[in-house]
């Protein structure tokens, strides 16, 4: 599915790679992009629709499917993350709750709610914004990791079941990304613009995945090994 006068609607796009989403939407020709934001005040992008969603709230997604009905590409990028001390840290269980509520149940409570919408146009396609935390051991971020490979599989299922609906189902896997999110972290990390790039032509070519940088690309390279690389990482990725 080409982007290309398509309508699209991002959430978490009020910064980072949802705006960059939002930007590249409107170079490549789309109709109309809105701008999923929990607080739309002071957002001002030429082109961009700005519209409230909080994922972790029915009403207001129930609301912004109702204002944005005209969506034919839905794109599922908010999320967020925090840091631990490890799987066995105490405040583990309240960590995952809160990015389950927001990683995993806010991409299915999106979905399903926006699910009528794209099933009566002739066209549509849906991103889900995932992660190579799947594939790689870091311990600190053992809840962002759990909710995104729930992410993963919920994807997984989600394209074969809209699959004879003619929905596009594409995941996106990348690890570091330069935005606000990894603030503070000492890792190499990947351009938001050129991620984004690389998505909208997967989506294109009809791909169902994209790795979008050297590093997902290499870990998902080892999933078929002896040694994959959630248990032993390929050196240079920690």
């Amino acid at each position: 599915m080409d982007v290309t006068n398509t309508t699209v609607f991002i959430t978490g796009a009020n910064r980072g790679l949802g705006l960059a989403f939002a930007r590249e939407a409107r170079r490549r020709g789309a109709k109309k992009v809105y701008a999923g934001m929990r607080n739309t005040s002071g957002f001002d992008e030429p082109g961009i629709i700005p519209v409230r969603i909080d994922v972790t709230d029915k009403a207001s997604i129930a609301a912004a499917a109702e204002i944005a009905d005209d969506t034919t590409l839905l794109i599922n990028n908010a999320g967020t993350a925090a840091l631990i001390d490890g799987p066995l840290a105490s405040d583990f269980e309240a960590q995952s709750k809160q990015l389950f509520d927001i990683n995993y149940y806010g991409v299915a409570r999106v979905t399903q709610a926006f699910e009528q919408v794209l099933s009566s146009k002739q066209h549509a396609a849906i991103i889900n914004v995932l992660s190579d935390i799947v594939w790689l051991p870091r311990p600190y971020l053992t809840p962002y990791a759990a909710s995104k490979a729930a992410a993963w599989s919920y994807t997984n299922q989600l394209r074969f079941h809209l699959q004879d609906r003619g929905i596009q189902v594409l995941g996106l896997h990348v690890g570091f990304v330069d935005t606000d999110l990894t603030n503070g972290i000492d890792v190499p990390k990947a351009s938001p613009e050129d991620v984004v790039r690389q998505t909208y032509d997967a989506l294109a070519a009809g791909k169902s995945e994209i790795m979008a940088d050297q590093g997902t690309s290499l870990l998902k390279s080892t999933l078929a090994a002896e040694i994959p690389g959630y248990i032993t990482p390929p050196p240079g990725l920690f």
